[in-house]
């Protein structure tokens, strides 16, 4: 695929975003929910091998296709690693999905009721050497914690200034601003962040769209305006926590958002599973994840 290619499929494809980018304090938490204890490894980089080995098997699986999973998060050693003998970035474009980079460092501590991403100093050179091998865009997440309207708009802020660093590489950004889902003030913080990305996306320079990646809304259609907006390329939702089977119904009433997730796209998954086991439960969580992305709740359907 080449970027004009793997645009289009952005923007109109049917089907989902898989986030297999899980990093650093977060690697042993999912480890251990594939059924891989902390005991199986002594040093990071064995730690880091085995989850490259289950991404591997995720990616390589028949049923990981572009067909229904249209694009893909990796974290930064797994677009160093390879998949069948070939770079990781290059053996999902040939499977039709298109790759994407988690490029932020982690989250500072809490102030105004969020939390701003820490500063990436080598950016530059990661953009540099993820479009040499084939990565079509970027994702970088901040966290909302509270309604604080200052510590919002600083987030967003951030994000796109994030994103036209991304974007002067000629690579497309998934900004993400995430919602708490157990936030007190969710409501308020979906008005409050609606506004500033209005804000922001309105200042971007004619021509250039990003891609955004929200935590789905208390009340369905709250980002309507974000889904037509000219400078939108595509909206994706992560599953910020709920069970598959919860997010898939939440996702279903937003029309025009499709699925980014993560957890709720591997929690099945175990690596004791034969492979004929692995196809099967990885399958039908795609195909779950698909029927909320491309089937819409008639209420969201008539909105």
């Amino acid at each position: 695929m080449q970027y004009s290619e793997m645009t289009a499929k952005m923007a109109a494809g049917k089907g989902f975003i898989a986030a297999l980018d899980q990093s650093g304090g977060s690697t042993p938490k999912a480890l251990k929910g594939y059924g891989v204890e902390d005991d199986a490894w002594t040093t990071e980089e064995e730690m880091f091998g085995l989850i490259h080995e289950m991404r591997a098997r995720i990616i390589s699986s028949p049923v990981f296709t572009g067909d229904k999973v249209i694009g893909a998060i990796l974290f930064e050693r797994t677009m160093d690693g390879q998949v069948g003998g070939v770079p990781t970035p290059q053996a999902l474009i040939a499977k039709g999905v298109v790759p994407f980079i988690k490029i932020d460092k982690g989250l500072e501590d809490e102030a105004n009721g969020v939390q701003l991403m820490k500063p990436m100093p080598t950016l530059d050179a990661l953009l540099e050497r993820s479009k040499a091998l084939g990565v079509y865009g970027t994702k970088e997440r901040s966290v909302i914690n509270s309604g604080n309207a200052e510590g919002i708009a600083a987030v967003v802020k951030q994000q796109f200034e994030i994103g036209a660093q991304v974007l002067s590489h000629g690579m497309m950004p998934i900004i993400e601003p995430e919602v708490n889902i157990k936030s007190e003030t969710r409501s308020e913080c979906d008005e409050i962040l609606l506004a500033e990305i209005l804000k922001n996306l309105d200042a971007l320079p004619e021509g250039q769209q990003v891609m955004l990646k929200l935590s789905l809304p208390i009340v369905p259609g709250t980002f309507d305006p974000l889904i037509s907006h000219p400078k939108v390329l595509r909206v994706v939702a992560l599953s910020g926590g709920y069970a598959r089977p919860e997010a898939c119904v939440e996702l279903s009433k937003n029309k025009g958002i499709i699925a980014s997730f993560s957890r709720a796209l591997l929690s099945d998954l175990r690596s004791q599973m034969t492979d004929e086991e692995f196809d099967a439960s990885l399958g039908e969580a795609i195909d779950a994840i698909y029927q909320g992305s491309t089937e819409k709740a008639e209420a969201a359907a008539a909105a």
